[in-house]
């Protein structure tokens, strides 16, 4: 949803200066990370709606499920977001947070899609191989869809490659059009 990313943005880039700041990168994307799945959770949704919920209720039960102790500064940052009533942002602003770390640190996400499962010898010849390419670390996400038929489609920022059979037909289809 892009108006939940525009919402989210000035929070990513505030947690992200802030844990920039302190050298704490990999805390608060943990941190982000629990936060992300905690509000992700139906009965953690349909509890964050309620309005009988008192700030401090709602900043109790989000904290207390997260597990572990979260820094001064995260706890800030959730009653900033419950005050404001950007809570369900939260996956959100983990996933820009992480884009901004990935390209602080120089790696490159891969957004792979097979017609079917891939072992995790295949991911990591894969990961390999795109590395090689781009000349970067890569973090490969995998996901499956049946319809491309066979073979792979894989995007790295604005560079696709597609091996799949469905693709294929479409630049067979394509090229018998012209």
């Amino acid at each position: 949803m892009a108006e939940n990313l525009t919402i989210a943005r000035p929070y990513a880039d505030a947690a992200f200066g802030q844990a920039a700041d302190g050298k704490t990168l990999d805390q608060w994307l943990d941190a982000l990370e629990r936060l992300a799945a905690v509000v992700s959770d139906e009965t953690v949704q349909d509890v964050i709606g309620r309005p009988s919920l008192t700030e401090d209720q709602l900043f109790t039960l989000v904290t207390g499920a997260v597990g572990e102790e979260l820094s001064g500064d995260q706890q800030n940052f959730v009653r900033i977001l419950i005050e404001n009533n950007r809570l369900q942002v939260l996956p959100e602003i983990r996933d820009l947070f992480v884009e901004k770390k990935n390209a602080q640190e120089g790696v490159l996400n891969a957004e792979v899609t097979s017609a079917f499962p891939l072992d995790d010898a295949a991911v990591a010849k894969l990961k390999a191989d795109l590395e090689a390419h781009f000349k970067a670390e890569i973090d490969v996400h995998v996901s499956v869809d049946a319809e491309l038929i066979g073979g792979v489609r894989i995007a790295v920022g604005d560079d696709v490659i597609d091996t799949s059979v469905r693709g294929k037909l479409a630049n067979m289809a394509a090229a018998l059009k012209n």
